[in-house]
């Protein structure tokens, strides 16, 4: 297979594109099989297609009932490519190599150091296993404790068994589908089905590097041997849980008198904790969002727009990009010409990545949102909550997915896909490798500001 692309010289990038479309086209005829509908259920190529992207995504956003369209056999195939698209492509392909024995050389790990926002070669093969071990591990205990649970709520230990494998493989991807009809509207006041999903939330969108870190770090203490946390996780962790805290204290005080008002305290904390947790990339959700006042649904949009952390199942901006900008302002403000945080300076090339992320992902946003003004006949705060769950690949919504006409499904898919792939991604998908140019023109001051 890598013989014949190479034949069209396609960079890393294009092929991580190129490798998604086939996943998309792929998952799209998996999911118009008969055995995987429900007797009676038609649909457009367009819904399928919107479908298969918003799993090969994992966004969660859908057109139809996922419980009302799927048969039994077709719950487990979009449990399959809501795995696929977790774990990322590569993270399967790396496991599918090393099982058939074959040689992973540098074209492979080009590939693999793209898919995963590496900055460098050495160790992604180790990575790739460490991922996928971590991953299903985390999902096997996440189905083992929410299904013994979900005996309580179901009449089957085989419902409660399929629930439980569902939710936690949801949970875990950050895919937000959900087979119960009503995603986590049952469990809204149960604390222990909440917490479980945000563990596995995080889990999932704090980012794979940081977990195996975390993980050397906890064997360090039993063998008694020191780890260093590299300046990522410490970044990533800092700005992660920071976004978090945030969402939780501004989605309590701006509802105190409105959505909260007749709720108890810790109704409302676990309220607004979990939906500032979901909007991580979780995209499930204990209540109607809509119900929210548009100043927290302001909010929403903007932790969607961040997302997850690289390396993640998350999609967005990504934390460690906010985050440089943050520092980025906060360093031009003291009159700094390099950015120092935790003993560290950050490289000018990470600097201007996340500018140029920042700002495209902007653009894209608001040519969505003015597009979707255009053909929907929706509020500009449904449309802006619409596009950024959908770039963000979250999955939360304002209830107007399914009433998006065929341009407005269109956009959505065009946006769950660069939020999946990633906007550097995007961004190299047009790169032809020209060199640097070897002259220079004289420098000039403009007035900027």
């Amino acid at each position: 297979m890598f013989k014949n692309l190479r034949k069209f010289d396609l960079s890393p990038a294009q092929m991580i594109v190129l490798f998604y479309v086939i996943a998309v086209f792929v998952s799209t005829g998996l999911l118009s099989l008969p055995i995987a509908l429900k007797p009676g259920v038609n649909w457009d190529f367009i819904d399928i297609l919107f479908t298969a992207v918003s799993a090969v995504s994992v966004t969660g956003l859908s057109v139809v009932s996922i419980v009302d369209t799927f048969s039994t056999p077709g719950i487990f195939i979009l449990l399959f490519i809501l795995q696929f698209g977790g774990i990322g492509i590569m993270t399967l392909g790396t496991f599918l190599w090393i099982i058939l024995g074959k040689k992973i050389g540098l074209k492979e790990r080009r590939l693999i150091m793209t898919d995963q926002n590496q900055t460098n070669l050495s160790g992604l093969v180790k990575l790739m296993r460490h991922i996928l071990i971590m991953i299903l591990t985390i999902e096997l205990a996440g189905t083992l404790i929410l299904g013994t649970y979900f005996l309580t709520y179901y009449p089957t230990w085989q419902e409660a068994v399929l629930q439980g494998l569902f939710a936690s493989v949801s949970a875990t991807t950050n895919a937000g589908f959900d087979i119960t009809g009503n995603y986590l509207v049952p469990f809204a006041h149960d604390y222990f089905v909440q917490f479980i999903n945000i563990i596995l939330l995080t889990l999932g969108a704090i980012g794979f590097p940081v977990l195996i870190e975390v993980r050397d770090y906890l064997r360090s203490k039993q063998r008694k041997y020191r780890v260093h946390f590299s300046l990522y996780t410490k970044l990533t962790t800092v700005t992660f849980f920071s976004l978090m805290i945030f969402g939780t204290i501004m989605i309590l005080i701006l509802e105190a008198n409105h959505y909260f008002a007749d709720k108890s305290w810790h109704e409302s904390f676990f309220y607004a904790l979990f939906q500032s947790s979901t909007t991580r990339n979780g995209g499930l959700a204990t209540m109607d969002v809509s119900e929210f006042t548009p100043a927290t649904l302001l909010i929403l949009c903007f932790l969607m727009f961040i997302g997850a952390s690289p390396s993640s199942v998350g999609g967005g901006i990504r934390t460690t990009t906010f985050a440089v900008i943050v520092l980025l302002i906060l360093s031009f403000a003291r009159g700094q010409k390099s950015i120092k945080v935790f003993r560290r300076e950050i490289d000018e090339e990470d600097v201007r990545k996340s500018v140029v992320v920042s700002f495209l992902a902007f653009v894209l946003c608001f040519i969505g949102t003015i597009t979707l003004l255009q053909t929907e006949p929706f509020s500009v705060m449904e449309i802006m909550f619409e596009v950024s769950s959908a770039f963000g690949t979250t999955g939360l919504s304002m209830g107007i997915t399914p009433e998006l006409h065929t341009v407005g499904k269109i956009v959505i898919i065009i946006l769950m896909f660069i939020g999946r792939i990633g906007i550097l991604s995007f961004i190299f998908l047009f790169n032809r490798g020209q060199l640097e140019a070897s002259y220079h023109y004289p420098k000039e001051r403009i007035i900027v500001g």
